[in-house]
């Protein structure tokens, strides 16, 4: 079983947290976190691209020259895709990219990414995130404290906050932050933990979070 230590917003070891065993046994399943994470990325395509074929492109009635007698190639339109400012042949169109996984599938890439960052020593529980007013210098402040952010970095690491819940005033705070992405425990998947370098996580949400993946 790990043992974690927790943090207050000031950056102290006030206490320890025991993960659970049945998902931070540091157990990696790296085929179902590809899968999983290739079929978030197919789900977020528009699939918007499209070509016109000979059918759709505009003009191209006429006849260019007559059929016989001229010496050259038989042709019908202009708009053939053989010519300039033809139609397009096989070329794109609209569609659907989306497929579905079984959600056993995504709990376990899910749970495998949670264990990779654990493994990684990028995994941080905090007591609990919270500020005074909606002021952005104040929750760079609790991530200075945290050693999550330094003034002194051209490019500070992509962090992931993860929380039980999100009031205005801290989502106020937050969403200046151009390295921080914040989302809830409920709602966090495989994808987004892999996207960000470092995961922050509150005790409420990392047992939120514990009792969705058992």
């Amino acid at each position: 079983m790990f043992t974690l230590p927790l943090y207050n917003s000031e950056g102290k070891e006030i206490d320890t947290i025991k993960l659970s065993a049945a998902i931070f046994d540091g157990s990696q399943n790296l085929d179902c976190l590809h899968q999983v994470i290739e079929n978030y990325r197919a789900n977020q395509r528009k699939g918007l691209a499209s070509t016109k074929t000979r059918g759709e492109v505009s003009g191209g009635g006429k006849k260019p020259w007559k059929q016989k007698g001229t010496g050259r190639a038989r042709v019908g339109s202009t708009r053939s895709p053989l010519w300039r400012h033809g139609g397009v042949v096989f070329g794109p169109h609209p569609r659907d990219f989306s497929y579905d996984l079984p959600q056993k599938m995504k709990a376990l890439a899910l749970k495998t990414s949670l264990n990779l960052k654990l493994k990684e020593n990028n995994f941080l529980v905090l007591d609990e995130f919270k500020v005074e007013n909606p002021k952005t210098k104040l929750a760079i402040g609790i991530l200075s404290n945290l050693k999550l952010f330094s003034s002194k970095e051209k490019k500070e690491k992509k962090l992931l906050f993860l929380t039980d819940k999100l009031n205005p005033d801290l989502k106020k705070a937050l969403k200046n932050i151009s390295f921080l992405t914040v989302d809830l425990a409920s709602n966090c998947h495989a994808y987004e933990v892999m996207n960000n370098q470092r995961l922050l996580i509150t005790k409420s949400a990392l047992a939120l979070l514990t009792t969705r993946l058992k």
